[in-house]
């Protein structure tokens, strides 16, 4: 238990002089949210997640459109406490007097979220302070099982940009909105790292192989692709999103079919557009279906040689950017993703990602944030540079804690056991 005790312990610490604040606010205030005084963001931490309460239900606003609502340790704690369903904790138990019947969030500005302040993290692992990375991993992940453990409806309203970690704080929920305004995507292996935050959960169980092909290449879908392969549950217009948020405002019931219908009230029936990548799954089948990395190029070669396909082309091209190590270990992780529980991702994503920021196998997540983020003159220098030395030894190790006496993530499996399919 020691690292669920570890987040517990943190939000003790962040939440005590919080707490008759927070239930005054969540009363009496239409917006409220929790600080946190000891991170060193910029931003005015005390609106960094607005809560907006409703008669009988309560929506989180992710509020850091300067930085397209990127998530930090602040954010993750202050959605965990204001989620009462996290009530298993005796240390937010009072929360349970606050009674809702289900919850909602969305983002500000032109981003849902677009993943971990990944930014942040480079700074922190610039300075050598990995303990509070793993304060960000252990918060994030945290929070993703309890949300994809969740006994009351959740409503992620998916209208802009919504990447990595923010896929991850949505799609384990009940009901995902996309719309016409909907970016997603996982493009960890091009600054370095693999996709976490629940992906290899919830890309393996999409359709064939089309969550190695969104993995590896880090390539989009808009909001019409992302309900066409089950990402979504529902797709509207942004403009009517204030509609759909009043609709539900208006509802007293934890009934989620209750829920469902008003959502598809107010939902568009829309198919892929003809230049879709799902309109090329069998491809994408044939080409990502292989055991290896390799493999996977040699087929994307072959289909191009012939043909000059300009799908293959544009495919190789993104794989080629690619950091070569992430790409070997993020197919193996979408592989073992596959038969796995959401927890049991969870907990292998975790090392993965203490791995990932360490430093101890490669310099690639420093180097990749670096080229796309901070200098940005886009050419990183990956190491190893070629998937021909990329060792087995060193994937392997990947997978492996930093220690023997690392602990591995601890989750709360004892009050709420994972699903095992995406819903």
């Amino acid at each position: 238990m020691q690292g669920f005790k570890a987040v517990a312990s943190l939000l003790i610490r962040r939440s005590k002089t919080e707490r008759a604040r927070f239930i005054a606010h969540s009363h009496n205030k239409n917006l409220s949210s929790i600080p946190n005084s000891n991170s060193t963001d910029d931003d005015d931490l005390d609106k960094q997640v607005l809560v907006e309460g409703k008669a009988y239900s309560r929506t989180a606003i992710l509020n850091r459109p300067s930085a397209l609502n990127a998530l930090n340790t602040n954010m993750v704690l202050t959605l965990l406490i204001c989620s009462s369903d996290f009530s298993f904790s005796i240390f937010v138990s009072f929360l349970r007097t606050l009674s809702y019947c289900f919850e909602s969030v969305k983002g500000s500005g032109r981003a849902f979220c677009a993943g971990g302040d990944i930014v942040t993290l480079y700074n922190l692992v610039k300075k050598g302070k990995l303990e509070d990375c793993k304060e960000f991993f252990r918060t994030l992940y945290t929070f993703i099982y309890i949300l994809g453990t969740y006994l009351k409806p959740h409503v992620a309203i998916l209208d802009g940009i919504t990447m990595g970690g923010g896929a991850g704080v949505s799609i384990p929920g009940t009901f995902r909105i996309a719309t016409d305004k909907t970016v997603f995507a996982t493009p960890e292996t091009l600054i370095g790292f693999h996709p976490d935050a629940g992906a290899s959960f919830h890309l393996s169980h999409l359709p064939g192989h089309l969550g190695e092909y969104l993995a590896l290449t880090g390539e989009t879908l808009n909001g019409v692709e992302m309900i066409a392969c089950g990402l979504a549950t529902h797709y509207s217009y942004s403009e009517r999103l204030q509609l759909i948020d009043q609709q539900l405002g208006q509802l007293v019931t934890d009934d989620p079919s209750v829920i469902e219908a008003t959502l598809e009230k107010y939902g568009d029936l829309v198919h892929p557009d003809k230049m879709s990548a799902l309109h090329r799954i069998e491809t994408v089948d044939r080409c990502f279906g292989y055991d290896t990395v390799e493999e996977i190029f040699e087929a994307l070669e072959s289909e191009a040689s012939g043909t000059n396909d300009a799908f293959c082309n544009s495919t190789l091209r993104r794989l080629k950017e690619a950091s070569p190590l992430s790409l070997k270990v993020s197919l193996r992780s979408i592989r073992e993703g596959r038969f796995q529980t959401l927890d049991q991702c969870l907990v292998r994503e975790y090392r993965m990602s203490l791995q990932g920021i360490s430093k101890q196998i490669s310099n690639d997540f420093y180097e990749g944030v670096r080229a796309r983020m901070v200098d940005r003159d886009l050419a990183p220098k990956w190491n190893p540079p070629s998937l021909e030395k990329v060792s087995e030894d060193m994937v392997e190790h990947y997978f492996s804690r930093l220690s023997e006496m690392e602990p591995d993530l601890d989750l709360p499996t004892e009050q709420r056991e994972a699903f095992t399919q995406l819903q």
